[in-house]
């Protein structure tokens, strides 16, 4: 029976949720807020209309007045209730790519266009659920974890903002469903062969704004970082002069898709994504080289990193 019940609530829940994803930021009108009493709620419900029973029963005035005034204080908290999400805004949902299998953090940005304090909000998607308030400061951010499976994009499912603030009879909630997917990268290979050979020699170097062996000074140039400059040879030559250092380019290594043709289609990628993850360990400079898409370097650090990653995890999955 209970099953039976609680499958009729969520149909009818289904009614006041969005129909499809909605392009941020999402702004909660009074169109999309709606309100019903909680347990406590009914209780207190219950327990007015005795209160009030008993006092026309008896014609108990001081009775009566007591409980038309706490009705009326109900339906003044159902009216808080509901402001506390008016015109609330859902400006960014956003997380750092995982690795598949790894919840994702979820992070959403909630502001206020207004100076109204916003207390006990709260934040639930599927299982998780999260807290917040605005109160001092017009944006608040809340974290969620979301569970990943797959590598690629993770759409994000229906998040319910609600509020029981401020006496807990009622319940103020709102549906919004956000259209920015989640990055979920490839689960690298645990155990791998070393990454093949490279190219080049490890002497080579090239010029950096950055470095320890300092390499020449040249002239300054607009869009040069002024921490760049040297001011006490500027002084000396009366301009300004600019640093650079000599940054080792280390041994370029190409990870080719190709190479791995006895390997199923997912070990692939899982093998790329350990290699792509050694190579940057390492500090070496990697070419990456996929079917149908442009070389992806040689070059290193976190940007590139993050490149090659993002293009393995997007490759149609087998």
């Amino acid at each position: 029976m209970r099953a039976h019940v609680r499958g009729i609530g969520r149909r009818l829940s289904l009614l006041a949720r969005p129909r499809g994803a909605e392009a941020l930021p999402i702004v909660l009108d009074r169109r999309r807020i709606y309100v019903l009493p909680t347990r406590f709620g009914l209780f207190v419900t219950a327990l007015l209309l005795a209160m009030l029973l008993g006092a026309l029963n008896y014609n108990n005035n001081p009775a009566l007045l007591l409980a038309l005034l706490l009705a009326t204080a109900g339906i003044a908290s159902s009216i808080m209730a509901h402001l506390q999400l008016s015109a609330l805004r859902v400006e960014a949902v956003s997380a750092e790519p995982v690795v598949a299998g790894e919840p994702l953090r979820m992070r959403v940005s909630l502001a206020r266009r207004d100076s109204r304090a916003r207390r006990g909000l709260r934040l639930d998607h599927l299982d998780s659920s999260g807290f917040c308030a605005l109160l001092e400061h017009d944006m608040a951010e809340v974290d969620l974890p979301v569970p990943t499976e797959r590598r690629g994009w993770q759409d994000i499912e229906r998040i319910r903002l609600s509020s029981t603030q401020p006496l807990g009879l009622v319940r103020a909630w709102s549906w919004v469903w956000p259209e920015t997917p989640l990055l979920a990268y490839p689960r690298p290979e645990e155990q791998g062969p070393a990454l093949p050979e490279g190219a080049g020699s490890p002497n080579q170097t090239r010029l950096h704004p950055q470095g320890e062996e300092l390499h020449q000074l040249r002239p300054y140039r607009a869009g040069d970082a002024p921490r760049t400059i040297s001011w006490k040879h500027s002084a000396r030559r009366d301009s300004l002069l600019v640093r650079e250092y000599e940054q080792p380019l280390g041994i370029e290594v190409t990870l080719d898709w190709r190479t791995l043709n006895a390997l199923p289609y997912e070990r692939r990628i899982a093998r790329l994504a350990r290699w792509v993850n050694l190579a940057e360990r390492d500090g070496r400079r990697y070419r990456l080289l996929l079917p149908g898409q442009p070389p992806l370097g040689p070059a290193q650090g976190p940007a590139h990193h993050h490149l090659c990653l993002r293009a393995l995890a997007l490759l149609p999955h087998d």
